[in-house]
């Protein structure tokens, strides 16, 4: 079976829609004969070129201002869907994910559509005119063209149906690389590498894209309530965005009086992200939408409980694995639950581990493997 991954770039910073992609590649190049076609693969991790079976095909030349392929682009492209079974789009927005679609029709090769999180309510109400236009087009068409629209939650498919036939809808979990997860690096990593981070206090990490979505001016008002409180205690941010709103949210810190509680370290990856993981007693992430959210289930792997709200798809999940908390959407409750939590380091412990027995449980890549490959199958027999 030949499955093809598309997605027009390919670039870490982008979030989780590329780890996604990169994750699933990873586990389906076990057993399956797996492309990727990009017109940006520069963000491909280096070892895909030592031994790991993807034939990558990076499209020449750049997409227009618009995002649309060249007819350069879809010629190329049209010759490399012709040698494969099944090809899975990402994303719900790209233009060139129509045009992909449209060749695959062409060629009568189906296809499958991963929405990522982009039909939730919350999603279609931000830009929704413009949203709304694109739906009644271009968008219209890649749905109805679809064998099948992944989703990676059923909380995410209730949503995102509004938008499409539901019989075409089908939940599979994103696969999990655990395998850094598998041999923790300690917390002295993390502790050497941000300079910043604070030994003699409890620390609760955000750890994510800073953009408003997230919530992050929300956690820094539960933090200044704990200040208030007198509950000592670092706020460590990690992550990047814009500019403008970083240099925003640092002023809101100094605003509220937790400047010298808070530390924006920037960017984390790889076993220093592992290793700030194990460093902090707990992650919290007051976000307005998140998809499947793969940092909630790092932070399980790592050990440390999580604290999140029903913005996320997957949060029945990660209350079901006795290492999350669910709150309401606001300071005072993220407040509250964060003093609740840290105050008995002994229910932190121990939500920790039965939220790392469970990760390692869940995301066991053989199972995860074989609903893909069972919806791969499915998709050829249709067509068949």
């Amino acid at each position: 079976m030949k499955v093809l991954h598309f997605k027009t770039t390919m670039d870490l910073e982008e979030g989780g829609v590329v780890k996604a992609v990169l994750d699933l590649i990873r586990v389906s190049a076990v057993s399956d004969s797996i492309g990727l076609s990009s017109v940006d693969a520069a963000g491909l991790p280096q070892e895909w070129s030592k031994g790991l079976p993807v034939a990558v095909h990076e499209l020449k030349g750049n997409v227009t201002r618009a995002g649309v392929l060249t007819r350069a682009q879809l010629n190329e492209l049209e010759r490399i869907i012709a040698g494969y079974d099944v090809v899975h789009l990402h994303s719900m927005w790209p233009t060139a994910n129509p045009q992909v679609a449209k060749i695959c029709k062409g060629l009568h090769k189906p296809y499958i559509l991963s929405v990522h999180g982009m039909l939730d309510d919350w999603c279609m109400s931000q830009r929704r005119l413009k949203k709304l236009a694109y739906m009644k087009t271009w968008g219209r068409d890649l749905l109805r063209g679809a064998s099948y629209i992944h989703c990676t939650a059923q909380a995410e498919l209730d949503q995102a149906s509004a938008w499409f036939e539901p019989s075409k809808g089908v939940v599979i979990p994103l696969p999990f690389d655990l395998s850094e997860y598998r041999d923790l690096p300690g917390d002295d990593l993390a502790y050497k590498t941000f300079e910043g981070l604070k030994h003699d206090c409890p620390k609760v990490l955000f750890l994510s894209r800073i953009h408003y979505k997230k919530g992050i001016d929300r956690l820094i008002r539960a933090s200044a309530l704990l200040k208030d409180r007198g509950f000592e205690h670092q706020l460590v941010i990690a992550g990047t965005g814009d500019d403008s709103y970083v240099k925003q949210m640092q002023s809101l810190a100094k605003q509220v009086g937790i400047n010298n509680h808070v530390y924006f370290l920037g960017f984390a990856s790889g076993r220093s992200k592992v290793s700030l993981l194990q460093a902090c007693e707990l992650f919290a992430l007051p976000t307005s939408q998140e998809n499947f959210g793969f940092v909630f289930f790092e932070s399980l792997a790592a050990g440390t409980p999580v604290v999140t709200t029903r913005g996320t798809d997957t949060w029945p999940e990660i209350k079901q694995s006795g290492g999350g908390v669910i709150v309401d959407n606001e300071p005072e409750a993220f407040a509250d639950a964060i003093q609740m939590l840290l105050r008995k380091p002994e229910l932190v412990s121990s939500m920790g581990l039965r939220g790392q027995d469970w990760a390692m449980s869940a995301f066991e890549s053989d199972r995860i493997l074989q609903q893909y490959q069972a919806l791969y199958l499915r998709t050829m027999g249709d067509m068949g």
